[in-house]
């Protein structure tokens, strides 16, 4: 009779459902009483050759069979609509839960165990809530109950029935920590498992090109070998659960028949009272046996709980303690003497740094890998803490404003784009659902890519394939800046957003980006400096701190860092000599 605290929080979460199915599962457990005992008279009519009254106690036993049918029926619909309820609302809290633990989590933990946690667990989770926790009720509650009228009419019954009842219930429960450690064993087998073949499956044109596919099979066998096992270890115990419980069940149900068989010999009871009992310890046992059937079906959401209750408490990243809501309108970012350094680093990836993005006007952030471009837009976004000083934007810290809000108001459009297997208009419409199709052709002209979606077969809604495998790299990013276009967020964040994009598009993309980011706080991080040439100023880090602040001419004309790098050259993987 384990009881997880995290499936019992998940059920508080239904408390109403289950309890109807709880009390409907109670009545079914009363029909089964009542046909045992208008049965018990019915043999002992038989026994008493009074066949007048069998007509009137077996139709009374079809009426009872028949209410239980529609009961059993009713129980069962309560309670998957109970299941299907809690699934649904702890999915929501997971997920919601990920989304405030942001990029640490995600990284933290591998893809596919997480996945297999959401689905899989989240679903084992359904039979322990809806049909084991409402048959733990029912048999703590029935059996003792049924003690007292066996008790009134044959007191010996108890010194056979009450022992076989603690044995099994108790028992079994001696080979819980066991069990417990096989569950976990299997769980993390089949985690693995999950978490192997999904990264398998994404990393194929790698394992193809590195010619590991022959090896990453091998590898998925003995994790499939791993499950094999761990799942036989954990048949063995439940085997033996279930053998230590079905002895104590037969055992107390035959003792309890000879000692009624025993009573109706020695006449001290009559047959009709020999029968009730001879049904009711029947009967006494079955909340017991339906609960042992429901605990091994119910057993996965068990396994799975302690990943479940991992994702639920993550702690996010950077705790949301604003209190502000972030209502700008292209406001003024500031980075007064900030630093912030990296546990596993020698060094402060950023240390001093101080500069102005205007309001309004477009600053880029420029300077040789490491310098430290995105850790500032790390801090600027709260994905990091500063050790010293701090970010502020429109006149607050952002740490005065909620993060739902911040994230809200800055719009970020990163190297690594991803897209969803949808259309390229529903992944467009993450940012702003309601956005017609005029304002799609708009961001998707800003961005340099709707000549293309425009001659596809479907155009705008065409189906991406997952991560967008069906677009070069250069339309990943252009779709993504049209993304970040239409979300017509206050703060524009891009950081190498046109890396993948050849420089003669990202010249006319920058161009067309400048007269839809107007109006807007515009932040730029780039390799290619050709790509920044016409920010309105152009912030140079070297060694996590400002090196220069300027226009290209004045920076250019100064022949400090600047002019070296532009000299050199940049790609999109770094400095190369030109």
């Amino acid at each position: 009779m384990m009881l997880h605290p995290e499936l019992v929080t998940a059920a508080r979460t239904v408390r109403g459902p289950l309890g109807s199915a709880t009390a409907l599962l109670a009545a079914v457990s009363a029909t089964h009483l009542g046909q045992a005992v208008l049965l018990a008279h019915a043999l002992a009519a038989i026994a008493r050759r009074d066949t007048g009254q069998l007509p009137a106690l077996l139709g009374a036993v079809l009426a009872v069979v028949a209410v239980r049918v529609w009961l059993t029926r009713r129980q069962r619909g309560v309670a998957v609509r109970a299941g299907a309820l809690a699934r649904v609302r702890l999915r929501d809290a997971l997920l919601d839960r990920l989304g405030q633990a942001g990029p640490a989590q995600l990284t933290a933990a591998r893809a596919g165990a997480v996945r297999a946690t959401l689905v899989d667990g989240v679903e084992g989770v359904d039979a322990y809530l809806s049909r084991y926790l409402p048959q733990l009720v029912i048999t703590c509650a029935v059996p003792p109950l049924m003690l007292v009228p066996i008790g009134l009419l044959e007191p010996y019954a108890l010194l056979a029935l009450v022992p076989a009842l603690v044995l099994a219930l108790l028992v079994p429960r001696w080979w819980d920590r066991l069990l417990e450690s096989r569950g976990k064993e299997h769980w993390d087998s089949y985690e693995n498992l999950a978490a192997d073949y999904l990264e398998a499956l994404q990393g194929m044109p790698a394992l193809r090109a590195a010619g590991a596919v022959a090896r990453t099979r091998q590898k998925l066998e003995r994790r499939s070998e791993a499950l094999h096992r761990a799942t036989v270890a954990k048949l063995r115990v439940s085997l033996v659960d279930t053998g230590l419980t079905d002895l104590a069940i037969q055992g107390g149900t035959v003792a309890a028949a000879l000692l009624a068989c025993a009573a109706a010999a020695g006449g001290h009871t009559a047959p009709a009272g020999t029968y009730v009992l001879l049904m009711l310890a029947s009967e006494c046992f079955r909340p017991v046996r339906d609960l042992s059937r429901e605990w091994h079906a119910g057993y996965l959401g068990v396994s799975a709980a302690d990943g479940i209750a991992a994702l639920r408490t993550a702690e996010p990243g950077t705790p949301d303690t604003g209190t502000t809501d972030a209502r700008w309108r292209a406001p003024e970012v500031r980075f007064d003497d900030v630093r912030f350094g990296y546990q596993e680093a020698g060094r402060p990836a950023v240390d001093r740094v101080s500069f102005t993005a205007e309001a309004g006007r477009t600053t880029a952030i420029v300077g040789p890998s490491g310098a430290g471009k995105s850790t500032l837009l790390a801090l600027l976004l709260r994905r990091r803490e500063p050790q010293r000083g701090q970010v502020v934007v429109d006149g607050a810290p952002v740490g005065s404003y909620t993060l739902d809000s911040l994230r809200r108001g800055i719009a970020v459009v990163s190297q690594d784009t991803y897209l969803f297997h949808d259309t390229i208009a529903g992944n467009l419409r993450l940012a702003r659902p309601d956005a017609d199709d005029e304002d799609l052709v708009r961001v998707a002209r800003a961005a340099g890519i709707h000549d293309e979606i425009a001659a596809m077969p479907d155009g705008y809604a065409t189906v991406l394939g997952e991560r967008g495998a069906t677009l070069s790299g250069g339309q990943r990013q252009r779709l993504a800046l049209a993304r970040a276009l239409l979300a017509d967020a206050p703060v524009l964040v891009l950081d190498e957003a046109t890396s993948a994009v050849d420089e003669h598009r990202e010249a006319r993309i920058g161009r067309e980006l400048l007269k839809a980011a107007a109006g807007r706080t515009c932040l730029i991080v780039a390799h290619r400096l050709e790509s920044v040439r016409d920010a309105d100023r152009i912030v140079v880090l070297d060694g996590g701190r400002v090196d220069a602040v300027g226009d290209h001419n004045r920076l250019l004309g100064d022949g400090g860092l600047y002019a070296r790098l532009v000299t050199a050259g940049l790609d999109t993987d770094g400095e190369r000599a030109a």
